[in-house]
């Protein structure tokens, strides 16, 4: 005989973890469009409705690398004042925060990664140095100085034994290259 009770019970517990599953991958989905278009009203209400967000994508990145991959300055700004946000959190190549501000010359927010959320300046592999001494922003000699009065090996080995001195000469960097010797 079949206990009602104890089916019902299961069928009710299918039902919510389906939907929560389903409202789980739906926060992500649109965690991931809201980094992409800049919209913040949208990723604080996820926040507030307690979604995940560091969540990853098929990349391996999570909502802050995907925000300031595409430049969405207004969703990068709030992930960076979430606590919870893994600031040192890699893709799956190795990819973190500080690294793409770097090369991209955000000095407001590298700083505030480096000093507020005290983001890892120095990691094994390649690093923020190594990104900033390779970057055609107009920011990069001033990134370089920030990430090293924030103590950046300066002779930081990547996995190929480069260092953030061959980039800059290898991307015709003379401003940084001094900076670097």
């Amino acid at each position: 005989m079949i206990n009602m009770k104890f089916l019902k019970k299961h069928i009710v517990f299918y039902a919510f973890f389906c939907c929560m599953t389903s409202l789980f991958a739906d926060d992500a989905r649109i965690l991931f469009q809201a980094a992409v278009r800049d919209d913040e009203s949208a990723v604080v209400a996820l926040a507030l409705r307690g979604a995940d967000l560091n969540s990853r994508n098929d990349k391996g990145e999570h909502a802050l690398l995907v925000a300031i991959r595409q430049g969405s300055r207004k969703v990068a700004d709030f992930l960076v004042r979430q606590n919870v946000v893994d600031v040192n959190a890699k893709s799956l190549v190795g990819e973190t925060p500080l690294m793409l501000a770097a090369i991209g010359g955000d000095l407001e927010l590298a700083r505030r990664l480096i000093v507020h959320r005290k983001a890892e300046v120095n990691q094994p592999g390649w690093t923020a140095l190594h990104y900033a001494a390779s970057s055609k922003s107009p920011a990069s000699v001033d990134m370089v100085h920030l990430l090293l009065e924030h103590h950046a090996y300066i002779d930081a080995e990547s996995p190929n034994r480069t260092t953030p001195l061959m980039m800059a000469a290898q991307y015709g960097l003379p401003e940084v290259v001094t900076l670097l010797l």
